[in-house]
Protein backbone atom coordinates (compact mmCIF):
# COMPACT_ATOMS: atom_id res chain seq x y z
CA UNK A 1 0.00 0.00 0.00
CA UNK A 2 1.31 3.44 -0.97
CA UNK A 3 2.39 5.53 1.99
CA UNK A 4 0.39 8.69 2.67
CA UNK A 5 1.96 11.73 4.28
CA UNK A 6 -0.06 13.68 6.85
CA UNK A 7 1.20 17.20 6.17
CA UNK A 8 0.15 20.82 5.71
CA UNK A 9 0.47 22.85 2.53
CA UNK A 10 3.37 24.82 3.99
CA UNK A 11 5.18 21.60 4.87
CA UNK A 12 4.51 20.36 1.33
CA UNK A 13 6.04 23.60 -0.01
CA UNK A 14 9.29 22.95 1.85
CA UNK A 15 9.51 19.30 0.79
CA UNK A 16 8.68 20.14 -2.82
CA UNK A 17 11.24 22.95 -2.98
CA UNK A 18 13.97 20.61 -1.75
CA UNK A 19 12.93 18.01 -4.32
CA UNK A 20 13.07 20.75 -6.98
CA UNK A 21 16.70 21.46 -6.15
CA UNK A 22 16.34 24.54 -3.94
CA UNK A 23 19.32 25.12 -1.69
CA UNK A 24 18.78 28.61 -0.21
CA UNK A 25 15.88 30.42 1.44
CA UNK A 26 15.61 34.08 2.39
CA UNK A 27 12.53 35.40 4.10
CA UNK A 28 10.74 37.24 6.83
CA UNK A 29 7.99 35.65 8.93
CA UNK A 30 4.43 36.57 7.97
CA UNK A 31 1.20 34.64 8.44
CA UNK A 32 0.12 32.37 6.79
CA UNK A 33 3.51 31.62 5.17
CA UNK A 34 5.69 31.60 8.31
CA UNK A 35 5.86 27.81 8.55
CA UNK A 36 7.72 27.69 5.24
CA UNK A 37 10.56 29.68 6.82
CA UNK A 38 10.37 27.60 9.99
CA UNK A 39 10.21 24.33 8.08
CA UNK A 40 13.16 25.25 5.90
CA UNK A 41 15.26 26.13 8.97
CA UNK A 42 14.40 22.75 10.49
CA UNK A 43 15.42 20.95 7.30
CA UNK A 44 18.67 22.96 7.15
CA UNK A 45 19.58 21.62 10.59
CA UNK A 46 19.33 18.12 9.13
CA UNK A 47 20.98 18.92 5.79
CA UNK A 48 24.00 21.25 5.88
CA UNK A 49 23.70 21.84 2.12
CA UNK A 50 20.60 23.94 2.76
CA UNK A 51 21.13 27.61 3.61
CA UNK A 52 18.85 30.25 5.03
CA UNK A 53 18.74 33.80 6.33
CA UNK A 54 15.89 35.51 8.15
CA UNK A 55 16.24 39.06 6.88
CA UNK A 56 15.10 42.31 8.48
CA UNK A 57 12.16 42.66 6.06
CA UNK A 58 10.72 41.38 2.80
CA UNK A 59 12.60 43.90 0.68
CA UNK A 60 15.90 42.57 1.99
CA UNK A 61 14.69 39.00 1.50
CA UNK A 62 13.92 39.65 -2.15
CA UNK A 63 17.28 41.23 -2.90
CA UNK A 64 19.05 38.44 -0.99
CA UNK A 65 17.32 35.93 -3.26
CA UNK A 66 18.63 37.88 -6.27
CA UNK A 67 22.17 37.89 -4.89
CA UNK A 68 22.13 34.15 -4.31
CA UNK A 69 20.67 33.51 -7.77
CA UNK A 70 23.48 35.52 -9.37
CA UNK A 71 25.92 33.20 -7.61
CA UNK A 72 24.17 30.18 -9.11
CA UNK A 73 22.05 29.18 -6.11
CA UNK A 74 18.50 27.91 -6.45
CA UNK A 75 17.23 30.43 -3.95
CA UNK A 76 13.64 31.33 -3.15
CA UNK A 77 11.39 33.11 -0.72
CA UNK A 78 7.87 32.81 0.68
CA UNK A 79 5.59 35.61 1.76
CA UNK A 80 2.03 36.89 1.90
CA UNK A 81 -0.08 40.02 1.94
CA UNK A 82 1.81 43.19 2.77
CA UNK A 83 5.09 41.26 2.62
CA UNK A 84 4.24 40.43 -0.99
CA UNK A 85 3.64 44.15 -1.62
CA UNK A 86 7.03 45.11 -0.17
CA UNK A 87 8.75 42.51 -2.31
CA UNK A 88 7.68 44.07 -5.61
CA UNK A 89 10.87 46.18 -5.81
CA UNK A 90 13.28 43.21 -6.02
CA UNK A 91 10.79 41.20 -8.07
CA UNK A 92 10.63 44.02 -10.64
CA UNK A 93 14.42 44.04 -10.80
CA UNK A 94 14.41 40.29 -11.39
CA UNK A 95 11.83 40.74 -14.13
CA UNK A 96 13.94 43.43 -15.80
CA UNK A 97 17.14 41.37 -15.67
CA UNK A 98 15.46 38.05 -16.57
CA UNK A 99 16.45 36.36 -13.32
CA UNK A 100 14.91 33.05 -12.15
CA UNK A 101 13.38 34.52 -9.01
CA UNK A 102 11.10 31.99 -7.25
CA UNK A 103 8.45 32.81 -4.65
CA UNK A 104 5.69 30.93 -2.86
CA UNK A 105 2.78 33.23 -2.00
CA UNK A 106 0.31 32.11 0.70
CA UNK A 107 -2.47 34.58 -0.02
CA UNK A 108 -4.27 36.38 2.81
CA UNK A 109 -7.04 38.96 2.92
CA UNK A 110 -6.42 42.55 1.94
CA UNK A 111 -6.04 45.37 1.20
CA UNK A 112 -3.20 46.31 3.54
CA UNK A 113 -2.97 44.15 6.66
CA UNK A 114 -6.55 42.94 6.16
CA UNK A 115 -6.77 39.48 7.70
CA UNK A 116 -4.13 36.84 8.28
CA UNK A 117 -6.36 34.04 7.04
CA UNK A 118 -7.40 33.57 3.42
CA UNK A 119 -8.11 35.15 0.06
CA UNK A 120 -7.38 34.98 -3.66
CA UNK A 121 -6.72 38.73 -3.71
CA UNK A 122 -3.01 38.56 -4.52
CA UNK A 123 -3.61 37.40 -8.07
CA UNK A 124 -3.06 40.82 -9.63
CA UNK A 125 -0.03 41.47 -7.45
CA UNK A 126 1.68 38.20 -8.34
CA UNK A 127 0.86 38.53 -12.04
CA UNK A 128 1.32 42.23 -12.71
CA UNK A 129 2.82 43.83 -9.60
CA UNK A 130 5.70 46.26 -9.83
CA UNK A 131 6.18 48.85 -12.54
CA UNK A 132 6.66 46.53 -15.49
CA UNK A 133 4.41 44.60 -17.86
CA UNK A 134 4.05 41.43 -15.81
CA UNK A 135 6.50 39.14 -17.58
CA UNK A 136 6.09 36.53 -14.87
CA UNK A 137 4.93 32.94 -14.57
CA UNK A 138 2.28 32.23 -11.94
CA UNK A 139 0.93 28.83 -10.90
CA UNK A 140 -2.13 28.28 -8.68
CA UNK A 141 -2.39 25.13 -6.53
CA UNK A 142 -5.72 23.60 -5.51
CA UNK A 143 -4.59 20.84 -3.12
CA UNK A 144 -1.76 20.02 -0.73
CA UNK A 145 -0.46 17.33 -3.09
CA UNK A 146 -0.38 19.88 -5.92
CA UNK A 147 1.45 22.34 -3.66
CA UNK A 148 4.17 19.71 -3.33
CA UNK A 149 4.27 19.01 -7.07
CA UNK A 150 4.27 22.65 -8.15
CA UNK A 151 6.82 23.63 -5.49
CA UNK A 152 9.20 21.38 -7.39
CA UNK A 153 8.17 22.57 -10.83
CA UNK A 154 8.54 26.31 -10.26
CA UNK A 155 12.32 26.05 -9.95
CA UNK A 156 12.75 24.25 -13.26
CA UNK A 157 10.36 26.65 -14.99
CA UNK A 158 12.18 29.71 -13.62
CA UNK A 159 15.67 28.49 -14.49
CA UNK A 160 14.73 27.13 -17.92
CA UNK A 161 12.88 30.21 -19.16
CA UNK A 162 14.49 32.89 -16.98
CA UNK A 163 11.37 34.70 -15.82
CA UNK A 164 10.29 35.23 -12.19
CA UNK A 165 8.06 32.32 -11.24
CA UNK A 166 5.52 32.09 -8.42
CA UNK A 167 3.27 29.55 -6.78
CA UNK A 168 0.02 30.84 -5.31
CA UNK A 169 -1.38 28.99 -2.34
CA UNK A 170 -3.58 30.52 0.36
CA UNK A 171 -4.23 30.46 4.09
CA UNK A 172 -6.47 27.40 3.82
CA UNK A 173 -4.02 25.34 1.78
CA UNK A 174 -1.07 26.53 3.87
CA UNK A 175 -2.56 25.50 7.20
CA UNK A 176 -4.74 22.47 6.52
CA UNK A 177 -3.23 19.08 7.36
CA UNK A 178 -4.29 16.19 5.15
CA UNK A 179 -3.18 12.74 4.07
CA UNK A 180 -1.56 13.18 0.68
CA UNK A 181 0.63 11.39 -1.81
CA UNK A 182 3.93 13.07 -2.57
CA UNK A 183 4.63 12.52 -6.25
CA UNK A 184 8.10 13.47 -7.38
CA UNK A 185 8.53 15.66 -10.42
CA UNK A 186 11.05 15.23 -13.22
CA UNK A 187 14.76 15.69 -12.80
CA UNK A 188 15.32 19.34 -11.77
CA UNK A 189 16.56 21.77 -14.39
CA UNK A 190 20.14 22.68 -13.45
CA UNK A 191 21.15 26.06 -12.06
CA UNK A 192 24.35 27.82 -13.06
CA UNK A 193 26.32 30.83 -11.95
CA UNK A 194 24.98 33.96 -13.65
CA UNK A 195 27.62 36.47 -12.58
CA UNK A 196 30.93 35.10 -13.81
CA UNK A 197 34.18 36.20 -15.39
CA UNK A 198 35.21 34.71 -18.71
CA UNK A 199 38.69 35.65 -19.92
CA UNK A 200 38.66 38.62 -17.56
CA UNK A 201 35.43 39.96 -19.07
CA UNK A 202 32.77 40.12 -16.30
CA UNK A 203 29.06 39.61 -16.81
CA UNK A 204 27.24 42.91 -17.08
CA UNK A 205 23.57 42.93 -16.03
CA UNK A 206 21.84 46.24 -16.56
CA UNK A 207 18.88 47.49 -14.56
CA UNK A 208 18.92 51.06 -15.84
CA UNK A 209 19.03 52.44 -19.40
CA UNK A 210 19.68 55.99 -20.55
CA UNK A 211 17.94 55.68 -23.91
CA UNK A 212 14.23 55.03 -24.49
CA UNK A 213 15.01 53.25 -27.75
CA UNK A 214 17.67 51.03 -26.19
CA UNK A 215 15.41 49.99 -23.33
CA UNK A 216 12.44 49.51 -25.67
CA UNK A 217 14.48 47.03 -27.70
CA UNK A 218 15.26 45.04 -24.55
CA UNK A 219 11.59 45.03 -23.57
CA UNK A 220 10.51 43.96 -27.05
CA UNK A 221 12.93 41.02 -26.87
CA UNK A 222 11.66 39.99 -23.45
CA UNK A 223 8.02 40.28 -24.51
CA UNK A 224 8.73 38.20 -27.61
CA UNK A 225 10.43 35.52 -25.50
CA UNK A 226 7.50 35.51 -23.09
CA UNK A 227 4.94 35.12 -25.88
CA UNK A 228 6.95 32.25 -27.34
CA UNK A 229 6.75 30.23 -24.13
CA UNK A 230 2.99 30.60 -23.55
CA UNK A 231 2.02 27.42 -25.39
CA UNK A 232 4.89 25.54 -23.74
CA UNK A 233 3.93 26.21 -20.13
CA UNK A 234 0.26 27.25 -19.95
CA UNK A 235 -1.89 24.47 -18.53
CA UNK A 236 -5.32 23.79 -17.12
CA UNK A 237 -7.46 20.96 -15.77
CA UNK A 238 -10.89 20.03 -17.12
CA UNK A 239 -13.43 18.17 -15.00
CA UNK A 240 -16.60 16.68 -16.54
CA UNK A 241 -16.53 19.11 -19.45
CA UNK A 242 -16.97 16.70 -22.38
CA UNK A 243 -20.78 16.94 -22.37
CA UNK A 244 -21.17 20.03 -20.20
CA UNK A 245 -23.85 22.56 -21.10
CA UNK A 246 -22.62 24.94 -18.39
CA UNK A 247 -19.07 25.74 -17.36
CA UNK A 248 -17.53 26.97 -14.12
CA UNK A 249 -14.08 28.58 -14.25
CA UNK A 250 -12.23 28.76 -10.95
CA UNK A 251 -8.70 28.35 -9.65
CA UNK A 252 -6.88 27.36 -6.48
CA UNK A 253 -8.74 26.07 -3.45
CA UNK A 254 -12.01 27.54 -4.76
CA UNK A 255 -11.73 25.14 -7.70
CA UNK A 256 -11.32 22.28 -5.24
CA UNK A 257 -14.70 23.17 -3.69
CA UNK A 258 -16.19 23.63 -7.16
CA UNK A 259 -15.33 20.04 -8.07
CA UNK A 260 -17.58 18.75 -5.32
CA UNK A 261 -20.31 21.21 -6.29
CA UNK A 262 -20.14 19.94 -9.87
CA UNK A 263 -20.82 16.43 -8.55
CA UNK A 264 -23.78 17.76 -6.54
CA UNK A 265 -25.24 19.54 -9.56
CA UNK A 266 -24.66 16.52 -11.80
CA UNK A 267 -26.64 14.42 -9.33
CA UNK A 268 -29.49 16.88 -9.97
CA UNK A 269 -29.20 16.31 -13.74
CA UNK A 270 -27.47 19.60 -14.47
CA UNK A 271 -24.77 19.08 -17.08
CA UNK A 272 -22.01 21.25 -15.75
CA UNK A 273 -18.22 21.05 -15.68
CA UNK A 274 -15.16 22.79 -14.29
CA UNK A 275 -12.21 24.40 -16.05
CA UNK A 276 -9.37 25.11 -13.64
CA UNK A 277 -6.39 27.14 -14.87
CA UNK A 278 -3.18 25.83 -13.30
CA UNK A 279 -1.12 28.64 -14.79
CA UNK A 280 -2.71 32.01 -14.13
CA UNK A 281 0.03 33.88 -15.95
CA UNK A 282 0.06 32.92 -18.75
CA UNK A 283 -3.46 31.53 -19.01
CA UNK A 284 -4.34 28.50 -21.09
CA UNK A 285 -6.45 30.75 -23.30
CA UNK A 286 -6.88 28.16 -26.03
CA UNK A 287 -8.59 25.65 -23.74
CA UNK A 288 -10.58 28.35 -21.96
CA UNK A 289 -11.92 29.63 -25.29
CA UNK A 290 -12.71 26.16 -26.60
CA UNK A 291 -14.80 25.15 -23.58
CA UNK A 292 -16.33 28.53 -22.76
CA UNK A 293 -17.59 29.26 -26.26
CA UNK A 294 -19.56 26.02 -26.47
CA UNK A 295 -21.19 26.46 -23.04
CA UNK A 296 -24.68 27.95 -22.71
CA UNK A 297 -23.58 29.88 -19.65
CA UNK A 298 -20.25 30.44 -17.91
CA UNK A 299 -19.71 31.02 -14.19
CA UNK A 300 -16.51 32.58 -12.86
CA UNK A 301 -16.06 32.05 -9.12
CA UNK A 302 -13.32 33.59 -6.99
CA UNK A 303 -12.47 34.77 -3.48
CA UNK A 304 -11.67 38.26 -4.77
CA UNK A 305 -13.50 41.04 -6.58
CA UNK A 306 -13.12 40.54 -10.34
CA UNK A 307 -9.36 39.96 -10.35
CA UNK A 308 -9.64 36.49 -11.91
CA UNK A 309 -12.76 37.35 -13.94
CA UNK A 310 -11.04 40.31 -15.60
CA UNK A 311 -8.18 38.06 -16.71
CA UNK A 312 -10.54 35.48 -18.21
CA UNK A 313 -12.83 37.91 -20.00
CA UNK A 314 -9.90 39.93 -21.33
CA UNK A 315 -8.61 36.77 -23.01
CA UNK A 316 -12.04 35.56 -24.18
CA UNK A 317 -14.19 38.72 -24.54
CA UNK A 318 -16.79 36.81 -26.58
CA UNK A 319 -18.14 35.19 -23.40
CA UNK A 320 -18.77 38.42 -21.47
CA UNK A 321 -22.54 38.54 -22.16
CA UNK A 322 -23.13 34.97 -21.03
CA UNK A 323 -20.92 35.02 -17.95
CA UNK A 324 -22.17 35.18 -14.36
CA UNK A 325 -19.61 36.23 -11.75
CA UNK A 326 -19.64 35.03 -8.17
CA UNK A 327 -17.31 36.91 -5.82
CA UNK A 328 -16.54 36.60 -2.10
CA UNK A 329 -13.43 38.69 -1.43
CA UNK A 330 -11.35 37.14 1.36
CA UNK A 331 -13.97 34.45 2.10
CA UNK A 332 -14.07 30.81 1.17
CA UNK A 333 -16.82 28.75 -0.46
CA UNK A 334 -18.39 25.43 0.46
CA UNK A 335 -19.52 22.99 -2.28
CA UNK A 336 -23.17 23.21 -1.15
CA UNK A 337 -23.01 27.00 -1.23
CA UNK A 338 -21.61 27.01 -4.76
CA UNK A 339 -24.26 24.54 -5.95
CA UNK A 340 -26.98 26.72 -4.46
CA UNK A 341 -25.57 29.91 -6.05
CA UNK A 342 -25.35 28.20 -9.44
CA UNK A 343 -28.95 26.98 -9.19
CA UNK A 344 -30.09 30.53 -8.44
CA UNK A 345 -28.45 31.83 -11.61
CA UNK A 346 -29.55 29.10 -14.01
Amino acid sequence: MEKLNYITGNEASVLGAIEGGADSFFGYPITPATEILEGWIKKSEENKNLNYLQTEDEIAAGFAVIGAILAGKKAFTATAGIGHVLMQDPISMAENERLPFVGIIAQRGGPSTGTVIYSQQELNLASYGGNGDGLRIVYSASSVSEVYYLSQKIFSTAWKYRFPTFLLTDGYLAKQRVNTRLEKYLKPFPASKILKEIKEKPTHLRNCYGSETEFANILKRNIRDYKNLIDKISESESYLTSNAEYLIIAHGSVASAVKDSVDILRDNNIKIGLLRPITIRPLDSRNIRRLALKAKKVFIIESAFEQFARMIIYKVPEIANKTAKIFKPAEGFTPDEIASLINEKL
